[in-house]
């Protein structure tokens, strides 16, 4: 076996489990509120797409993608960024979601020898450090500071740090904070990309949920344009329909940015066996070409975002984040503890933030917090709401 598998650490919904079951068993209806999963329902035009699209489980797919989603997925960069158009024969790839994508393009950058270092964020999506475990590189994390809104000082990382980084992830929208990397910090971490070398893997899942359609996030292509880097340099994109479509189960996403990067990847990926089925392409191709869908699965979270902070603000420290369909609430005590005597009393299960990030540097940074996807239908999220607060209320009479 593969030794380094012993350095991975359990996942933490198998944490989450190993809590849960230390719980008194509850009286309440079970509410889940822990696993960032969509639960809207799925386009119709994506299923017809799909239907309609059956014959092609009869032919192998190119490991490069249908050119249709390529030029479908460059022609929605374009748009929503107000870029120019990426080159979908080398600035753009199809995905099995971002999730394969992040782990497998560390796998072909990573040079494991010479002390390799990948930079992650901290709290973290747990497929950065297992990526780089198993590239044969050490993470090293950077602390999420609540001064900064969720953000990190680049700048303190030491030199010799950077000097080993071979590979740095960012993720904006965040994940749990929901924070939006401001234009001054790409400039920082491109300059800092150009002096050592590093690429960049900008995870952009949660670009599509925010809540002001005149206020959208910005993408790290989008602030490389801005910046006059308009060929990418060592920076790569990762985006999903998951989120954005609600089709987790569709497996599908793209890779854009560094024509070189890319083409590198693509050489892995002839090897990985990580194609996209042409079936899963035409779906595919209807989704990223229509935007209502996506206007009206944003409504939805800003309904529940709405219904549920004026529940939850008396009794919790916590606000709307810029984007994604997370709250990031600071705990009245230990985070675990929280969550294990919350789900015992009401039902409702969250995600303690430790569970998602690692001690670094002297801390936690994700100590005292609890993350709360609302992800569920609104008059769940609004009971849970009422349940924590009803709980919190409990614990301090």
């Amino acid at each position: 076996m593969n030794p380094r598998l012993s350095a991975l650490h359990p996942y933490p919904f198998e944490k989450l489990r190993r809590l849960l079951a230390q719980a008194s068993v509850p009286q309440s209806a079970p509410v889940n509120l822990s696993i960032g999963e969509p639960k809207h329902a799925a386009p119709a035009l994506v299923i017809q797409a799909m239907q309609e699209a059956m014959g092609g489980l009869s032919v192998y797919p190119p490991t490069k993608g249908d050119p249709a989603l390529r030029s479908a997925i460059a022609d929605w960069i374009a748009r929503r960024y107000g870029i120019e158009r990426p080159d979908p024969d080398t600035q753009v790839l199809p995905a099995l979601g971002s999730r394969e994508a992040l782990f497998a393009f560390a796998q072909a950058v990573i040079d494991p020898g010479a002390g390799a270092l990948v930079v992650c964020p901290n709290p973290f999506y747990q497929i950065y450090e297992g990526a780089a475990l198993l590239a044969g590189a050490q993470p090293y994390f950077i602390n999420s500071r609540a001064d900064l809104g969720f953000g990190y000082d680049w700048k303190a990382v030491p030199a010799d740090v950077w000097r080993r980084t071979q590979l740095l992830f960012v993720c904006s929208p965040g994940n749990p904070a929901g924070n939006v990397m401001p234009l001054e910090d790409w400039k920082t971490l491109f300059a800092l990309s150009d002096e050592h070398g590093f690429a960049i893997a900008a995870d952009e899942c949660y670009s599509e949920i925010y809540f002001d359609e005149s206020d959208k996030p910005l993408g790290a292509m989008q602030a490389a344009s801005l910046l006059g880097r308009s060929d990418y340099r060592n920076l790569v994109c990762f985006s999903s329909l998951s989120k954005r479509s609600n089709v987790p189960g569709l497996r599908s996403g793209f890779v854009a940015g560094d024509a070189r990067l890319i083409g590198q990847f693509l050489l892995y990926r002839t090897y990985h066996g990580s194609a996209i089925s042409p079936v899963v392409s035409q779906a595919s191709i209807a989704a990223w070409s229509d935007e209502a869908h996506v206007v009206e699965n944003r409504r939805l979270y800003r309904e529940k975002f709405e219904a549920v902070l004026p529940i939850l603000k008396p009794v919790l420290d916590v606000d709307w984040p810029d984007a994604a369909f997370y709250l990031w609430a600071r705990t009245p005590g230990d985070d675990a503890d929280f969550v294990r005597d919350l789900y015992g009393a009401t039902g409702v299960t969250a995600l303690p933030g430790s569970f998602l990030a690692r001690e670094a540097h002297g801390e936690n940074p994700g100590a005292g917090r609890i993350r709360i996807a609302l992800v569920a239908p609104k008059q769940q999220c609004v009971e849970a709401a009422e349940r924590i607060a009803g709980f919190i209320r409990g614990a301090r009479s």
